[in-house]
Order: C-alpha cells, then sequence, then structure tokens
C-alpha cells in the first residue's frame, strides 16, 4: 500500500495518451521554486546528560506545469543535511546512538514531498490526486507540521467542492508521510483514512465551519478516531473571536472503548500597534481509562499548547490550557510573546507552565531571520526544558 497512489498519480499524468503531448507543452509555460531553510536549535531538558545542538539546512526544489484543459501537474523534492553540529537524537530510532541528548524531530534524508495531478473543474473546485500537503482550518485536527525540517503530506485523493457560498473538502487518505522521514518504521503510517470538512463564510458575520475525520491507522492502532465538530470565528470591529467543540471517540483498530470532548474559546483585540490575545482549550482524558484521551494525530502541534512540545501527546488525565499574549510588528521586526497555565482536565495535578517568544525580520524579498525561544516550567508534569532556535530562509 506504502506510495501506491504516489505511483499512481505519476502514472496516471506520463502515460495518458494523446494528452501526454498537451502536458509536455504546458511544461515551457511551468514554474519553479528554490528556497533553503538553516535552522539552528539548542535543547536544554531536565533529565538528559546532555543538551541537544542540531544544525540543519533544508533544500526544497518544486516545479508546476502550466494549466492545460484544467490539468496541472506540481512535484516537490526535500533534502534535509545535518550541518557541522549532529549532537542530537533526531526521533523514532532516527538516531540510536544519540539517546543522550533530548528530540529534535528533524532526521536528515531526501524525498518526494509532494507529487500530484489536479484537475481544476471550476473556479473554485478541484480534484488532486498524488501525494499533497494537506492544512485544514488552523491545522488543529490536519495540518503539515510545517516547523519541522520534514513536512507530513499525505498520500490520497482529495476534492475541493464549492456549493453555493460553502466549500466541502473531502479526501481519503491510504498513507501518511510523517516527519520522521523514509529510514524508519515511523516515517510512514498505512492509513484508510476519510476528512470531510465543510465550512461557509457568512458575510458581515462570521465563518461556520462542520468536520469529520475519520482514521483507520494500521500501524498505530490508538491513533484509530472518530471525529466531528464544529467552529464558528467572528469579528465585531477590532475583536475577533472564535468557539469550537468537538466529540471523539475510539474507531476500527483501537483497542480502548472510548470518548472524549474537546473545546476551545479564543479571542484577540486589535490595537493601534499591538494585538492582544488569548483563550482556553481543554482536551480531556480519563485518569481511570489508560488511553482515554481525545488526541489529534494528524495535527501541526507545535502551534498548539507551547512550542516546547510538552503535550505532543495528550496526558492521561487530559488538558486544560488557559493562554494569553501580545503579538506586533515594531519598525519591520514581527514579534510574539505567549504565556500559558497547563493544568490536568480529569484530577487536580498542575502540569506547570511556559513562556514563548519569537521575533522575526524580513531581511529583503528573498530572505528572512527568525529567532524563536520557549521555556516550560515543570511542575506534576514532564521535566523542565527550555528551547532556542535560530532560522535563516531564503526563497526564489
Amino acid at each position: 500500500m506504502k506510495h501506491k497512489v504516489l505511483t499512481l498519480a505519476l502514472i496516471g499524468v506520463l502515460n495518458s495518451g494523446s494528452a501526454a503531448d498537451n502536458f509536455l507543452d504546458s511544461l515551457s509555460e511551468g514554474e519553479s521554486s528554490l528556497s533553503f531553510r538553516y535552522r539552528y536549535e539548542i535543547v536544554d531538558q531536565d533529565g538528559f546528560a546532555k543538551n541537544a545542538n542540531a544544525s540543519t539546512l533544508r533544500t526544497r526544489l518544486n516545479y508546476k506545469t502550466s494549466e492545460y484543459n484544467g490539468f496541472s501537474f506540481f512535484i516537490e523534492a526535500d533534502n534535509i543535511l545535518e550541518a557541522f553540529v549532529d549532537n542530537y537524537d533526531a526521533g523514532a530510532g532516527n538516531s540510536p546512538g544519540n539517546s543522550q541528548y533530548p528530540v529534535v524531530a528533524d532526521p536528515q534524508g531526501t524525498e518526494i514531498n509532494q507529487a500530484w495531478i489536479n484537475y481544476s473543474f471550476s473556479e473554485r473546485g478541484q480534484v488532486k490526486l498524488g501525494r499533497q500537503r494537506i492544512l485544514l482550518d488552523n491545522q488543529r485536527f490536519v495540518g503539515g507540521v510545517g516547523w519541522r525540517q520534514n513536512e507530513q503530506t499525505y498520500d490520497g485523493i482529495s476534492s475541493t467542492i464549492p456549493i453555493a457560498q460553502s466549500n466541502l473538502f473531502l479526501a481519503y487518505i491510504n498513507n501518511i508521510n510523517r516527519i520522521f522521514g523514509d529510514d524508519v518504521a515511523a516515517g510512514d503510517n498505512d492509513t484508510d483514512t476519510i476528512l470531510m470538512n465543510w465550512s461557509n463564510d457568512f458575510q458581515d458575520i462570521g465563518k461556520l465551519t462542520a468536520y469529520y475525520y475519520d482514521i483507520d491507522n494500521k500501524d498505530i492502532p490508538s491513533f484509530s478516531t472518530s471525529t466531528y465538530g464544529v467552529k464558528f470565528q467572528g469579528k465585531l470591529d477590532d475583536f475577533s473571536y472564535g468557539i469550537e467543540l468537538s466529540e471523539q471517540s475510539d474507531a476500527h483498530n483501537n483497542p480502548v472503548d472510548y470518548s472524549a470532548s474537546y473545546w476551545r474559546l479564543d479571542g484577540s483585540y486589535k490595537f493601534e500597534k499591538i494585538d492582544l490575545f488569548g483563550g482556553y482549550e481543554v482536551l480531556e482524558g480519563d485518569k481511570n481509562n489508560a488511553g482515554a484521551m481525545f488526541r489529534t494525530p494528524l495535527a501541526t502541534l507545535h502551534a498548539f499548547n507551547g512550542w516546547a512540545d510538552k503535550f505532543l501527546n495528550t496526558p492521561a488525565d487530559g488538558l486544560e490550557d488557559t493562554f494569553i499574549g501580545l503579538k506586533g510588528n515594531t519598525h519591520g521586526f514581527a514579534w510574539q510573546a505567549v504565556y500559558h497555565d497547563f493544568q490536568a482536565q480529569d484530577s487536580n495535578l498542575n502540569y506547570g507552565d511556559e513562556i514563548d517568544f519569537s521575533i522575526g525580520r524580513k531581511l529583503n524579498k528573498n530572505v528572512s531571520l527568525l529567532v524563536k525561544a520557549a521555556f516550560f516550567d515543570a511542575k506534576d508534569f514532564a521535566t523542565d526544558t527550555e528551547k532556542l532556535w535560530f532560522m535563516l530562509s531564503a526563497d526564489f
């Protein structure tokens, strides 16, 4: 099953009879891009003999044909190199001799990140077959884990269908290309996954989204879940707000019989030069039923519950995350500061708190710089952790 859909997409394009000549003609009108992303990451985590120091460079090259009779083709390759320093554990068995270091999940390797054929059947409607990026809503449930050097992509077929003023997204996924790369078993998950996401923008009111995600993960049974939910985002002058409610239960080969809820409230107020934002997010757990916690295995998890990544897996007692922050742009420097308070949802445990900070700037039209830090102060969960990132990106 591995790479089956990707192979079908490539064969379908290259062996399509008379359409092949038209496809080749469109190559001269295609567009390519090249990007580099260098990152130095330092992790100081209690319980490890040494700090992690990861120096990695990602090179990305892609090409997209022009559209012909609604069809287009896209291919993208990534290479991740360990540059200068490799004193870190890349995770999932990628660095068997580096267990004395904390995990920095950026293994080196080269792979096809995306390869798809797309058919646009209307201005807003399309069907896409092959290895593709899928980013739904704020990526809380389905995302690309774009912060890591090796992106998470999906092998399958997807479609965006316009219905009046709304959009319906449907997808079937048979393989998930995870961030751990092709050299370890954890890098690919064999799945039968169905994604459904409907959204509608109500003018001057807000955006309503409803979704259903059915994950049948053959390799990690605990990831097999059935989730449905609804989300509303609105705006009143300078105040923006959101509310989201979801329900989840075990599905398919999941060995744990459970149901759990998720809810999130957030808001932001835009002042003249800064934005004040905050929120409250809850993922239910059950301290008396191991494995019965709300989880989001396809999410871009780094974007939620603190940049120190202490809650990539929901604790058995659930999680309550209360957060508040400021962000702005001062003299061309985009900055953000966030405070998180983490509590258990199903007990009185105080997990700890965290402060995150980032500052970035575009140096010119192609090059940008980012410095970012996370400081997690552990109480009744995990261990004290400090992370620092320096990142330089160039896009051409």
